[in-house]
């Protein structure tokens, strides 16, 4: 070949996609998932993230509501009914065990010197913060994982029938075991907002970085590994709840940084944009981390509304009459969210940042309680009202996809019907026929005379008899 030919076979090579025309699909609607991604992944973030709110606010609303009812229920019964096993409800026992542990847990956090935490976290290297944060990181999953387990044990052994085997360690034991644990669960959070409070506080802002560029670790843990719907799904709730988490430490260090200059509101504008670029990061990183877990393994964008659905069905079940659990736990347990350790931090802080000094102060600190619960009310029917529609529709498309594979089927049925009486009818015809056929047969072998009688007969009977034979003549 010479060089002339070879640049112009070069220039006017052609080539036809057609050929490969399934691939080319597959792999434009792989950049069509990928574009989708972010979209609803978001959609299942809102709503869960208004759902960790949720259980959040209750601690806060109508827990101390109910027990205070609880409390009342026990000293305004007769002294002969207190002796009785069931004169509390378990929902009320159990509202009354996680007072106990807010109120134990608040006390114990109120001696750790949060000062001297920030200085001997201040006075450490970036890079011993950055491998600290990441260490505190991981325990805080494994607390969370861990948590709900102990809690779970102690509120079945308080409400536990009486008339079965003890084969448990006693309430007591338990409610020191869950003391324990939301307390180091909470003190681990306080050094999670302290690492944070320190890369906020520092000059050249280089721990912040390390810390946001910690997210795309996040990518390098969960792409080159086979994911399935229910790890995806697994993955999806604990980003969720990831971003709940970091919302609450960054008003923490907001509310910290806010009380040493005593409540200087020029300050807040300083601080405002970098909890702004700590969120954006991690949705970033979630958008990304999801989008090539998609691709990679091959799964549809619309697996966010699967689990949209899955979590509107706990949010409906919990809202039952005679549920299994409240709602906060039910959110907790699906979402991985432990809100007793985030509740007692904030408390701390709150409490020691805020004083109350003049009625006036408990006037406001009043009408935060009431907005706070109207806040919650109105969250609470939104999301009732929204799994309520993500229900129905889903049972409507269940509906819709059961009407068309049943149309499918008597289609393919009848067409399957079809060939069969066809070929029953070319039979009926055949045998109908070669009877025809048969009688034919018969006829022109033997033919007979107008009276019946047969021709070969006639002419025997006339070589048998002459007069016969002169009559026919």
């Amino acid at each position: 070949m010479s060089v002339l030919s070879y640049f112009t076979t070069e220039l006017t090579r052609g080539y036809l996609l057609e050929r490969e025309e399934e691939k080319y699909a597959q792999k434009r609607q792989r950049v069509y998932t990928f574009m989708k991604t972010p979209r609803e992944l978001e959609k299942l973030s809102t709503y869960g993230f208004f759902l960790c709110l949720d259980a959040f606010l209750f601690i806060f609303t109508f827990l101390p509501l109910r027990i205070c009812l609880a409390v009342l229920k026990v000293f305004t019964l007769p002294c002969g009914l207190m002796r009785s096993r069931h004169y509390l409800e378990p929902s009320q026992i159990c509202d009354i065990l996680k007072g106990v542990l807010l109120v134990v847990c608040s006390f114990l956090l109120s001696y750790v010197d949060t000062s001297m935490m920030y200085h001997l976290v201040r006075g450490q290297a970036t890079i011993k913060l950055y491998v600290f944060f990441n260490m505190l990181d991981m325990a805080d999953r494994l607390l969370s994982s861990f948590g709900h387990d102990i809690l779970d044990a102690l509120f079945w052994t308080a409400t536990e029938p009486r008339g079965r085997k003890r084969d448990h360690l006693g309430t007591l034991t338990h409610l020191l075991i869950a003391v324990i644990y939301v307390f180091f669960h909470a003190l681990l959070i306080l050094f999670q907002a302290t690492v944070l409070n320190v890369a906020f506080n520092s000059h050249n802002k280089a721990l912040l970085v390390i810390m946001m560029s910690n997210n795309l670790a996040e990518i390098k843990s969960n792409l080159f590994k086979r994911v399935d719907k229910n790890n995806l799904y697994q993955i999806s709730c604990s980003d969720v709840k990831e971003r709940f988490h970091y919302v609450v430490l960054l008003f923490v260090v907001c509310i910290r940084n806010m009380n040493e200059v005593a409540w200087d509101m020029e300050h807040l504008w300083v601080l405002l944009p970098d909890a702004i670029i700590v969120l954006i990061s991690e949705i970033l990183v979630d958008w990304g981390k999801h989008a090539f877990i998609l691709k990679f393994n091959e799964i549809l964008a619309d697996v966010y509304w699967e689990f949209r659905v899955r979590l509107a069905m706990d949010m409906a079940t919990s809202r039952q009459s005679q549920a299994f659990s409240d709602p906060a736990d039910l959110v907790s347990r699906r979402m991985g969210l432990t809100p007793l350790p985030l509740a007692c931090l904030l408390y701390r802080i709150l409490s020691r940042s805020v004083r109350l000094n003049t009625v006036m102060d408990y006037a406001i600190v009043l009408m935060i309680c009431l907005c706070l619960m109207s806040f919650k009310v109105l969250n609470s029917i939104i999301l009732l009202g929204h799994s309520y529609k993500v229900i129905q529709k889903y049972h409507q498309q269940n509906t819709e996809e059961k009407e068309s594979t049943n149309q499918e089927t008597a289609a393919n049925t009848t067409t399957n019907e079809k060939p069969t009486e066809m070929a029953e009818t070319m039979n009926r015809n055949k045998e109908s026929n070669f009877s025809d056929e048969r009688r034919a047969s018969s006829d022109t072998s033997v033919p007979k005379n107008f009276n019946g009688t047969t021709v070969e007969g006639i002419s025997a009977a006339d070589d048998q008899d002459p007069e016969v034979s002169k009559k026919h003549n």
